[in-house]
């Protein structure tokens, strides 16, 4: 028999979080946030957070919402600058701030959701991302040691789920969702459309349910562009 992991709402869903975790959030720049989980966690006020995430969103959406109520202690990221706010409490100190190249970013969040404890990477040699780590050279390359990532959650955001956490993401929202859904102690999925199990193609399940400890539907989408480009 399958084991149902949907809970009743995003209340439900974010229940253990606590002051000084360790979080991981899917998205890049605003595309696959988990918008609904961010917005409760807000609501929370939980402070002290440390959040993996790729980018910081922007100053009145996204993870900005959590710098404005002063929230997040630390950030792990690899791309940050589309949050002035970010930039101010960065530049003044009050943000403990690590930079990390996106794919050694992605690829730690995937070693840490498969036991793989460190890996090897020419990413960041010769740069400050380098300084303090072991240096090892393979074909003649210098590689620095980068550690995995894991969280005490993992906050996900897909188009389609069923009661099990099997998860569908649509297209680029799929980004950084996947690996971080494997490496959360407790991975919360919210979805667009929570469908009755067996009616997800087995074939295109991206993140089997094996991952996800909660899911809920989301509501409310409000699917922001970072920057909007027309023509005049």
């Amino acid at each position: 028999m399958a084991i149902s992991k949907q809970v009743s709402d995003v209340k439900a869903a974010c229940e253990g979080v606590k002051r000084g975790m360790t979080l991981m959030l899917g998205g890049f720049g605003l595309c696959g946030i988990p918008e609904c989980s961010i917005a409760e966690l807000v609501r929370l006020g939980i402070q002290d957070l440390t959040c993996i995430s790729n980018n910081a969103g922007v100053d009145d959406f996204g993870l900005g919402l959590l710098l404005q109520q002063r929230q997040i202690r630390k950030m792990i990221s690899s791309y940050v600058g589309e949050n002035d706010e970010f930039e101010r409490q960065m530049l003044s100190g009050e943000l403990e701030v690590d930079l990390i190249p996106q794919g050694s970013l992605a690829e730690r969040c995937r070693a840490g959701g498969a036991g793989i404890p460190a890996f090897y990477t020419p990413a960041g040699y010769g740069t400050e991302v380098a300084e303090g780590k072991e240096v090892r050279e393979f074909n003649g390359k210098p590689h620095i040691l980068e550690s995995a990532l894991t969280a005490d959650f993992a906050f996900v955001k897909a188009w389609k789920g069923d009661a099990s956490g099997n998860l569908i993401f649509k297209a680029t929202a799929r980004n950084f969702n996947p690996m971080m859904a494997m490496a959360g102690k407790i991975t919360v999925a919210e979805v667009e459309e929570l469908v009755p199990l067996g009616e997800l193609d087995p074939n295109a399940i991206h993140t089997p349910g094996i991952f996800v400890q909660r899911i809920f539907q989301g509501s409310g989408y409000e699917k922001r562009i970072e920057q909007r480009t027309v023509q005049s």
